[in-house]
């Protein structure tokens, strides 16, 4: 499918009526494509198990990440509340020596390794399965598709689909770099495996190798590799429960039209109700796979339950 680049408006109509799932899975829904995601697929991720060697796809949640305030969005701040010198010095009250230490953290929640909830972007002012955005997501939060709805249910098969290291001899993307359906499918034939129903798919790019070793530069919110627009048929054919970058916005940034602001997930998360995970660190887990060839295993990503959330930092294990 091709679009006019100066024509976002009728590329992402023409995308969110070919590609949607409203009603597919009744007019209550609240899980989207995490509906793919079967007891049967679960069971099929847990017996991939063989090693049992674990990864943290996770960033550090610090003062060192990424954000540098754009829709203020701040990196983590954290704070002690009590430490061992204020229980050293007997400040703390506590009878027969005991002592303890406690800290809070404050933080947008997709600061940074994180999911965005069914309720993060909206078509037209419809959210998620044709609902009216000025009613499901309110000053009270997300009150349809909080993303607490979604806590139980993503685990499964996880496959890694490692684009950089299959596209570019050095292993990582260039910014700007658009990742097309052929890419993808190029990527799963060369390292033998195949994308399932169910499945949820993490895009390795590089891009988080490379502002590591260079700096984050715009790495939130600026330029980098991603999946192009056209990959919208893919992932709605392919009925993935979820898909996962190491990059901040998903899609190719640079977006491939003119005057245009994330289209793809104006496409994938109202209208197809696809689970989609940003900033992930891939770089252990995509050096493993690397060196023995499995690119599928047990993966573990559930959003923390804050009740009426539109996002969630999450730390995701995969398994292998």
């Amino acid at each position: 499918m091709t679009y006019d680049r100066l024509d976002p408006e009728s590329a992402v109509a023409e995308a969110a009526t070919s590609f949607s799932n409203w009603g597919r899975w009744g007019a209550d829904d609240r899980l989207g494509t995490l509906n793919f995601l079967t007891e049967a697929k679960r069971l099929q991720g847990a017996a991939l198990v063989r090693r049992g060697v674990s990864f943290s796809l996770a960033q550090s949640f610090d003062m060192n990440g990424p954000q540098r305030g754009w829709r203020r969005r701040t990196n983590p701040v954290h704070t002690m509340l009590d430490t061992g010198s204020d229980a050293a010095l007997g400040t703390q009250g506590m009878p027969h020596g005991i002592g303890g230490a406690d800290d809070v953290v404050a933080m947008p929640l997709q600061c940074s390794t994180q999911w965005d909830g069914l309720g993060h972007i909206f078509d037209h002012g419809k959210a998620w399965n044709g609902r009216d955005a000025a009613t499901t997501v309110t000053s009270d939060g997300d009150l349809v598709t909080g993303i607490e709805h979604m806590a139980a249910h993503v685990a499964g098969r996880g496959v890694l689909l490692d684009v950089g290291r299959a596209i570019s001899p050095s292993g990582e993307l260039s910014d700007g770099f658009a990742i097309t359906a052929e890419h993808l499918d190029e990527t799963a034939r060369a390292q033998g495996v195949q994308v399932e129903r169910g499945d949820i798919v993490l895009v390795r790019t590089g891009q988080l190798a490379r502002v590591r070793r260079d700096g984050w530069g715009e790495y939130a919110g600026g330029p980098a590799p991603g999946l192009s627009f056209t990959t919208a048929g893919w992932l709605h054919a392919s009925e993935i429960a979820a898909i996962a970058t190491d990059t901040w916005g998903f899609e190719v940034r640079p977006n491939e039209f003119e005057a245009a602001f994330q289209p793809l997930h104006q496409v994938v998360i109202p209208n197809m109700g696809l689970l989609v995970g940003e900033m992930w660190d891939l770089e252990a887990l995509g050096e493993d796979c690397a060196e023995d060839g499995v690119y599928e295993f047990f993966l573990a990503a559930p959003p923390l339950p804050i009740t009426g959330a539109v996002g969630s930092p999450i730390n995701p294990l995969a398994v292998k």
